[in-house]
Protein backbone atom coordinates (compact mmCIF):
# COMPACT_ATOMS: atom_id res chain seq x y z
CA UNK A 1 0.00 0.00 0.00
CA UNK A 2 1.26 3.48 -0.90
CA UNK A 3 1.99 6.04 1.78
CA UNK A 4 0.38 9.44 2.04
CA UNK A 5 3.50 11.19 0.76
CA UNK A 6 3.77 8.84 -2.22
CA UNK A 7 0.13 9.42 -3.14
CA UNK A 8 0.56 13.17 -2.69
CA UNK A 9 3.59 13.15 -5.01
CA UNK A 10 1.64 11.15 -7.60
CA UNK A 11 -1.29 13.56 -7.37
CA UNK A 12 0.99 16.57 -7.81
CA UNK A 13 2.64 14.94 -10.84
CA UNK A 14 -0.78 14.23 -12.36
CA UNK A 15 -1.88 17.82 -11.77
CA UNK A 16 1.26 19.11 -13.49
CA UNK A 17 0.66 16.80 -16.45
CA UNK A 18 -2.98 17.86 -16.65
CA UNK A 19 -2.01 21.57 -16.59
CA UNK A 20 0.58 20.98 -19.33
CA UNK A 21 -2.02 19.23 -21.51
CA UNK A 22 -4.56 21.98 -20.82
CA UNK A 23 -2.08 24.64 -22.02
CA UNK A 24 -1.36 22.61 -25.16
CA UNK A 25 -5.06 22.18 -25.94
CA UNK A 26 -5.74 25.88 -25.37
CA UNK A 27 -2.93 26.80 -27.77
CA UNK A 28 -4.45 24.54 -30.44
CA UNK A 29 -7.92 26.03 -29.91
CA UNK A 30 -6.62 29.61 -30.03
CA UNK A 31 -4.72 28.93 -33.25
CA UNK A 32 -7.84 27.36 -34.77
CA UNK A 33 -9.99 30.33 -33.76
CA UNK A 34 -7.44 32.83 -35.12
CA UNK A 35 -7.29 30.96 -38.41
CA UNK A 36 -11.09 30.96 -38.77
CA UNK A 37 -11.30 34.66 -37.87
CA UNK A 38 -8.74 35.44 -40.56
CA UNK A 39 -10.36 33.07 -43.08
CA UNK A 40 -13.80 34.65 -42.69
CA UNK A 41 -12.60 38.21 -42.00
CA UNK A 42 -14.47 38.42 -38.72
CA UNK A 43 -14.28 41.38 -36.34
CA UNK A 44 -14.89 41.64 -32.62
CA UNK A 45 -18.35 43.04 -33.26
CA UNK A 46 -19.16 40.09 -35.55
CA UNK A 47 -18.39 37.85 -32.59
CA UNK A 48 -20.50 39.93 -30.21
CA UNK A 49 -17.58 41.48 -28.35
CA UNK A 50 -18.09 45.12 -29.33
CA UNK A 51 -20.65 45.95 -26.62
CA UNK A 52 -19.09 43.85 -23.90
CA UNK A 53 -16.70 45.68 -21.57
CA UNK A 54 -13.62 43.79 -20.54
CA UNK A 55 -13.30 42.94 -16.82
CA UNK A 56 -10.42 45.40 -16.54
CA UNK A 57 -12.50 48.25 -17.93
CA UNK A 58 -15.46 47.39 -15.72
CA UNK A 59 -13.24 47.19 -12.65
CA UNK A 60 -11.53 50.44 -13.54
CA UNK A 61 -14.87 52.17 -14.01
CA UNK A 62 -16.12 50.94 -10.67
CA UNK A 63 -12.91 51.95 -8.98
CA UNK A 64 -13.07 55.46 -10.45
CA UNK A 65 -16.69 55.76 -9.34
CA UNK A 66 -15.71 54.78 -5.83
CA UNK A 67 -12.81 57.20 -5.65
CA UNK A 68 -14.85 60.11 -6.98
CA UNK A 69 -16.45 60.74 -3.60
CA UNK A 70 -17.61 64.04 -2.18
CA UNK A 71 -15.18 65.90 0.04
CA UNK A 72 -16.88 66.56 3.38
CA UNK A 73 -13.86 67.55 5.47
CA UNK A 74 -10.67 69.49 4.83
CA UNK A 75 -7.57 69.30 6.96
CA UNK A 76 -5.55 72.26 8.24
CA UNK A 77 -3.42 72.16 5.07
CA UNK A 78 -6.35 71.55 2.71
CA UNK A 79 -6.21 67.77 2.80
CA UNK A 80 -9.52 66.31 1.56
CA UNK A 81 -11.46 63.53 3.27
CA UNK A 82 -14.89 62.19 2.30
CA UNK A 83 -15.75 60.99 5.79
CA UNK A 84 -15.67 57.40 4.55
CA UNK A 85 -13.07 54.79 5.45
CA UNK A 86 -10.21 55.23 7.89
CA UNK A 87 -9.71 58.61 9.46
CA UNK A 88 -6.72 60.40 8.01
CA UNK A 89 -3.75 61.06 10.27
CA UNK A 90 -4.32 64.83 10.25
CA UNK A 91 -7.80 64.28 11.72
CA UNK A 92 -6.53 61.82 14.32
CA UNK A 93 -3.91 64.37 15.37
CA UNK A 94 -6.50 67.17 15.54
CA UNK A 95 -8.87 65.04 17.64
CA UNK A 96 -6.00 64.18 19.97
CA UNK A 97 -5.41 67.93 20.38
CA UNK A 98 -9.01 68.33 21.52
CA UNK A 99 -10.52 69.62 18.28
CA UNK A 100 -13.86 68.44 16.95
CA UNK A 101 -14.34 66.67 13.63
CA UNK A 102 -17.05 69.18 12.75
CA UNK A 103 -14.44 71.96 12.87
CA UNK A 104 -13.14 70.61 9.55
CA UNK A 105 -16.50 70.15 7.77
CA UNK A 106 -16.63 71.78 4.34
Amino acid sequence: MATYLELKAQAEKLLEEAEHLRRQEIAVVINDIKAKIAEYGLSASDLGFSNVASPRKVGAARKSEQTASVVRYRGPNGEPWSGMGRQPQWLKNALAEGKNKEDFRV
